[in-house]
């Protein structure tokens, strides 16, 4: 999967395999496994002042349902995935996306766009095949602080 899914929105509310879930608000899907992912997930509870942002570990039954609904191998979480408006973007459009959703200062993050996506997402695509050898990979999934439970989906 490459940037925006070309599905329609919403399409995995009529697929079988995925469990039913509150998508009123962006989710984000991220490797609950890889030390980076976790530590952009616990930067986004951060960062995210106006909590619209809810999360949501790729490991889980609807994360796993999620990624195969949207094309991606299952167990091979190289690509986050935004759920924003029913649409998935993935790879660098979600990335950049996320930021904007932050707002200022992080929001300048858009400018990215100015590159092709194809620069973009290949260098997203390097850093997301060394992540593992890069930053490790806790045994496991990231767990939030019962405090942030409620910014979790499922």
């Amino acid at each position: 999967m490459t940037g925006e899914s070309h599905l329609e929105p919403y399409s995995y509310r009529r697929d079988p395999s995925v469990p039913a879930f509150d998508d009123a608000r962006p989710i984000f899907i991220f490797d609950g496994k890889c030390a980076l992912c976790s530590g952009f997930a616990r930067f986004l509870l951060r960062h995210d002042r106006k909590q619209q942002l809810r999360l949501l570990a790729a490991q889980s039954d609807l994360g796993e349902a999620l990624y195969c609904h949207f094309g991606l191998k299952s167990g091979d979480y190289d690509t986050n995935i935004l759920l924003f408006g029913g649409r998935a973007l993935a790879k660098s459009d979600g990335s950049i996306r996320v930021f904007e959703l932050l707002g200022a200062p992080w929001s300048i993050a858009a400018l990215a766009r100015l590159a092709p996506r194809s620069l973009r997402d290949a260098l997203y695509d390097w850093v997301a095949r060394n992540r593992l050898r890069w930053f490790g990979a806790h045994s496991v999934c990231y767990a939030p602080d019962p405090s942030d439970s409620h910014r979790f989906v499922g």
